[in-house]
C-alpha cells in the first residue's frame, strides 16, 4: 500500500513508517512545514520515500493520512484528486482540544469523507467530533536501546517550548522540584529556562534539541522522570522514559492516568504528593528501580511497536477496502 503522510511529529512518524507499507513523504526545496521530507535525527527505513508535489501528481496513492486541516486542500491540489472521494483519507488528531473545552469543535467534525483517528481515548472523548466516524489508535514507540541506571541524583524533564507554553506544560511547577534536586530539562526551545524561572543554572540545566538516541541515554542516568503537563496529549517522551525503565512522577491529567499505573511511580493532582514521591525516589534508589521496572513493563505491554503497527494495518486496510 502506498500511503501519503506528512512529516509533522517526529516520534509518531518514526513509529508509523516502520510498518510494512510504502510511505510517501512530501518534500519541498525549503523543507518547510509542508515539505519537511525524511527525518534527519530519527532512523527511518528505506520504505519512507521523499516525493515532491510534482511527483505526487503522477504517484500511485492508496490512502492519505492527514494531520493538519490545511493538508486536506493541499493533498487535493498536489494529487489532482478529491481526497476522501477518489482516494480514502484518515485524519490523525495528535492534540487535546483548545478553547472552549469540553465544547471544542474539531475542524473535521461532521464529515463523511474521512475517518478521524485520535491517539488517545481522552482526546476522542473531549473533542466534539460531530457525526464524523472516529477511531482510537494508541501510541506505539520504538523501544530505546538504553536502560535506566539512575546513578545521578537528578530529575529529568522533556518539554518543548516550556517558556511559551508555560502553564500548559507545567513549567511554573519546576522551581518546587528544583528545591529537591537539580533538574535536567530536554527539548526544543529550552535554552535560558533557568533565567526565566529565576533559578541558578546549577538547579535547572537546559539541553536544547539533543538527538534522540543521546537524549535517551542521558534520561536513563537520572533518578526519575517528571511529567508535569496540565493539558497536553500523551507525550511520547513519557512513554519512552517508561520504556527505558524510569520511575515516573506525573500530574494525574489527561491520558497520563491511563498510561502510568500506580506501581510505576506517582500520579496525583496534588503537587505536594508528587514532591513527596520525588523525594522518596531520590532518597531510595532501590524503590526507584522497582517503580521503573513496573513502568518499563507497562509501557512495553501497552505501547509496543508491534501492537501499534497491527492496529494501524487493520485500520488502513478497512478504509481502503471500504472505498472500493
Amino acid at each position: 500500500m502506498n500511503i501519503l503522510v506528512w512529516h509533522v511529529h517526529g516520534s509518531w512518524t518514526t513509529s508509523f513508517v516502520r510498518g510494512r507499507h510504502r510511505y510517501l513523504v512530501p518534500v519541498t526545496p525549503d523543507r518547510g512545514p509542508y515539505g519537511l521530507g525524511r527525518a534527519r535525527t530519527y532512523p527511518w527505513p528505506d520504505s519512507a520515500v521523499e516525493v515532491t508535489p510534482r511527483e505526487l501528481r503522477r504517484a500511485d496513492v492508496d490512502l492519505v493520512v492527514l494531520q493538519r486541516p490545511e493538508e486536506f486542500d493541499l493533498a487535493c491540489d498536489w494529487l489532482g484528486r478529491r481526497v476522501g472521494r477518489d482516494v480514502p483519507a484518515i485524519y490523525v488528531e495528535h492534540n487535546t482540544p483548545k478553547g472552549d473545552v469540553p465544547n471544542t469543535r474539531h475542524p473535521m467534525a461532521d464529515r463523511d469523507d474521512l475517518l478521524l483517528t485520535h491517539v488517545t481515548g481522552f482526546n476522542e472523548l473531549f473533542w466534539d467530533n460531530g457525526a464524523t466516524r472516529t477511531a482510537v489508535v494508541e501510541h506505539g514507540v520504538v523501544a530505546p536501546a538504553v536502560e535506566w541506571t539512575g546513578e545521578l541524583d537528578r530529575l529529568a524533564v522533556v518539554i518543548n517550548e516550556p517558556v511559551r507554553r508555560w502553564r500548559v506544560t507545567g513549567t511554573d511547577l519546576l522551581p518546587r522540584f528544583a528545591e529537591l534536586a537539580p533538574l535536567d530539562v530536554f527539548g526544543m526551545g529550552v535554552t535560558g529556562l533557568a533565567d526565566r524561572l529565576g533559578l541558578p543554572a546549577d538547579r535547572v540545566a537546559s539541553h536544547d534539541d539533543v538527538p534522540q538516541e543521546r537524549m535517551h541515554a542521558e534520561l536513563g542516568r537520572r533518578r526519575a522522570y517528571l511529567h508535569l503537563c496540565r493539558w497536553t496529549s500523551l507525550g511520547l517522551s513519557l512513554i519512552e522514559a517508561m520504556t527505558i525503565g524510569m520511575p515516573v512522577v506525573a500530574l494525574a491529567t489527561t491520558e497520563a492516568v491511563v498510561a502510568v499505573p500506580p506501581e510505576a511511580g506517582a500520579l496525583s493532582t496534588r503537587v505536594d504528593d508528587l514532591l513527596g514521591a520525588a523525594r522518596r525516589f531520590l532518597d531510595d534508589p532501590e524503590a526507584a528501580g522497582r517503580a521503573g521496572a513496573a513502568a518499563r513493563k507497562a509501557a512495553r505491554d501497552r505501547y509496543g511497536l508491534e501492537r501499534f503497527l497491527a492496529d494501524w494495518d487493520r485500520l488502513l486496510e478497512e478504509e481502503v477496502c471500504a472505498s472500493r
